[in-house]
């Protein structure tokens, strides 16, 4: 149990028992997971050709509201795991050939991690794949525990991260987290195969209607962070609650993508180019629970 959470920057002192929580995050102590595969669409430093073994976790901390993975990051869709549970899955994955093990949105479950970890450590790269809002003193926790951070850099102004996220500490927070990942992490170390084995990738997701939040993100990044690779993603589809914010209801354009892209090359920020053809709901993933193992059957009571 966690008597008074304060893992991420809202800090709300929730109280959480393992199996319910009345912060931000809506989340118990115990992991709650829905999907552990092979994802082949991340950057290709991360996927490769044998796929990054990808465990996507329940519940968030930010409920941004054009989450793409909105029935799992707000709705809590998900089953229960526990830490040993949680270190077969990351077994099972290696076993399966994955490239790494990538946790996706782990922040209100680093406790439960850290001891899943400490049961077994995978011989691949273990990658924290988070939105970027993050408390430094929780990813000091971390330390020697990841290899390969993948934040977003979602904003840099604090308009539109308070409309979007509801956090308009954001811009600092995310610097702050961002520089704490760079300091554990800062350089890019890859194997003979070009897989990042060790370092930073820093992702941003142009919104439409906000290339000055773009701008301002990789503004910050090339002059804060020079030489991290960034990943600029163009794969934004109205997802989640988008259709209450009439601007953002709808994908990027052309000039919006070009605006931010020629911004970007004149920069001279290095990475990776998402095209504007990534906006499919194609590239979203099934959250059916595979890779999740069903609960263990209760005995009965003699």
């Amino acid at each position: 149990m966690i008597r008074s959470c304060n893992l991420c920057p809202r800090h709300c002192a929730a109280q959480r028992t393992e199996d319910s929580g009345n912060g931000v995050c809506g989340m118990g102590s115990t992991a709650v997971a829905a999907r552990a595969a092979l994802h082949f669409w991340e950057e290709p430093c991360i996927s490769g050709e044998r796929g990054s073994g990808t465990v996507f976790f329940s519940g968030c901390n930010l409920h941004c509201v054009f989450c793409q993975n909105d029935s799992i990051s707000r709705k809590n869709f998900g089953r229960r795991v526990s830490a040993a549970g949680l270190s077969d899955i990351f077994r099972s994955l290696v076993e399966q050939g994955a490239e790494n093990i990538n946790l996706v949105t782990a922040t209100h479950f680093v406790p439960a991690v850290l001891e899943a970890l400490k049961l077994y450590r995978p011989p691949v790269p273990v990658v924290y794949n988070c939105g970027g809002y993050e408390s430094t003193e929780t990813l000091r926790a971390l330390e020697g525990f990841v290899d390969i951070y993948l934040p977003d850099f979602k904003y840099a102004l604090s308009g539109p991260a308070e409309r979007y996220s509801a956090a308009p500490d954001y811009p600092e927070t995310a610097k702050a987290a961002l520089l704490e990942m760079h300091r554990q992490q800062p350089e890019c170390v890859y194997n003979e195969r070009f897989m990042l084995q060790k370092g930073m990738i820093v992702r941003h997701l142009i919104l439409p209607g906000n290339t000055r939040n773009s701008i301002a993100a990789l503004e910050w990044l090339a002059s804060a962070l020079p030489g991290v690779p960034v990943s600029l993603m163009a794969q934004y589809l109205p997802c989640g609650r988008a259709a209450e914010y009439p601007e953002i209801n709808r994908r990027i354009t052309q000039r919006e993508y070009d605006k931010v892209l020629d911004r970007l090359f004149a920069l001279g920020l290095d990475g990776f180019v998402q095209e504007r053809s990534a906006a499919k709901q194609d590239f979203i993933p099934p959250f059916e629970l595979e890779g999740i193992p069903s609960p263990e059957p209760q005995n009965p009571e003699k």
